[in-house]
């Protein structure tokens, strides 16, 4: 079977999709993952091949400057709340003008690899679902936090003028987004989908995505007696610092440090490649650019986070509270879910708020209980594996939907 992968966004949106590529790779499929340059690297150790082929996150959000001056510009955007500021920019983001190039460079590696048996895409990656209409070929969403926002009726009108720029002809439902189903790795009864979000297929979550890491010695040399916090913004956030963007990086940063720098526990912020030099850090806050999470969060008390997706389902796959401070895109949503569900709380943008949540969380056995049963929830679905046979067999199949 030829599988092609298509992956947008940040280092993170790769991660969601590396443990099915390589699983289907494992199994002796040909996995073609078409990627931005940036990402590719996320896919080194897999047994696929990869094609960066797709423009940059960054490039993309050039897009974003008309969408964002049709908004009324910065003062009107002052008015709007987060969800209104994401729900006017997802068709442009998710669906955007980038789209078209990149259906085109898809197109490109069909000529050469062959007309793949199934599309397996980023579910914020819509290239890759316009394509397998066209070519007639199963296509299913990877786990994503803009798949759990991205309801199809948003985009409709986008994916549209994609098509009649494409020269693709239009569905008889313009609206079938997951006509084939979508995979996630969340427990459907702890599910952070929008409610006109197809159900999906659940599996569980890697305890480690990538392969061989390991923590650094440092890590190991920290206090046992006191509670470790792990504090970061994710992978996308450095990317946009000094590009337009809804948010500000380095303010969202520094409120997160001033946060930590009050809190009476050992905590090692995740800078993403952010500067701190100018950050005045007591001595129990570690900063690091990077740390490999999943296994970072298996020793952790709490997880201060801007509410990814990837980040979310690592916490829950650990058993680890959430205090969610959201930046843009989905994270509102998660951060809104998350306190629903009972696996945290969604934290205002002011540090002392975020330091009193975190210190009140650390201390909540009610929210802990809360979150150790989201975590045997999850530790109840089948692997990552189980799902190349459930693959395999809608791609000869070609029946709709992949039901849970």
């Amino acid at each position: 079977m030829l599988v092609l992968c298509s992956v947008t966004g940040s280092p993170s949106h790769g991660r969601a999709v590396l443990p099915f590529a390589r699983a289907l790779g494992v199994a002796g499929h040909r996995v073609v993952v078409a990627c931005p340059p940036d990402i590719a690297g996320v896919f080194d150790r897999a047994p696929v091949v990869v094609a960066p082929v797709f423009a940059t996150m960054a490039d993309a959000a050039e897009h974003l400057g008309p969408a964002l001056a049709q908004l009324g510009g910065p003062a009107a955007l002052a008015t709007l709340t987060p969800t209104e500021v994401t729900t006017a920019l997802l068709p442009t983001l998710f669906a955007g003008p980038q789209v078209t190039d990149a259906a085109r460079a898809l197109l490109a590696l069909v000529q050469a690899h062959g007309t793949p048996d199934l599309v397996l895409r980023d579910g914020g990656e819509t290239a890759g679902f316009l394509v397998a209409e066209h070519l007639g070929v199963p296509c299913v969403a990877a786990p994503s936090g803009a798949g759990n926002v991205l309801a199809p009726e948003l985009v409709a009108e986008a994916l549209a003028a994609r098509r009649d720029e494409l020269g693709f002809a239009a569905p008889d439902d313009p609206t079938a987004l997951h006509r084939w189903g979508r995979l996630d790795c969340m427990p459907p009864q702890f599910s952070l989908a929008g409610p006109q979000i197809a159900p999906a297929r659940a599996f569980r979550q890697d305890d480690q995505v990538a392969r061989g890491e390991a923590l650094p010695g440092w890590v190991g040399a920290l206090p046992g007696s006191r509670p470790l916090v792990v504090a970061g913004l994710g992978t996308a956030m450095a990317g946009r610092a000094g590009r337009r963007a809804p948010v500000d990086p380095q303010a969202a940063l520094r409120t997160v440090a001033e946060a930590a720098s009050r809190l009476d526990a050992e905590v090692v912020l995740s800078t993403g490649g952010l500067p701190v030099e100018d950050l005045a850090l007591p001595a129990h806050v570690h900063p690091a650019s990077w740390v490999p999470q999943p296994l970072l969060l298996q020793v952790a008390d709490l997880f201060l986070t801007h509410g990814g997706y990837n980040g979310v389902r690592e916490a829950v796959r650990h058993g680890v509270p959430l205090a969610v401070l959201p930046q843009f895109g989905d994270q509102e949503h998660n951060a809104r879910r998350i306190a629903e569900l009972g696996l945290g709380a969604h934290c205002a943008p002011d540090a002392d708020e975020v330091a009193a949540t975190c210190t009140r969380l650390l201390g909540d056995d009610d929210v802990r209980a809360r979150m150790r049963s989201a975590q045997r929830a999850m530790l109840t679905l089948p692997p990552v594996e189980d799902a190349v046979g459930v693959l395999e067999e809608l791609a000869e199949r070609r029946v709709p939907a992949l039901a849970p």
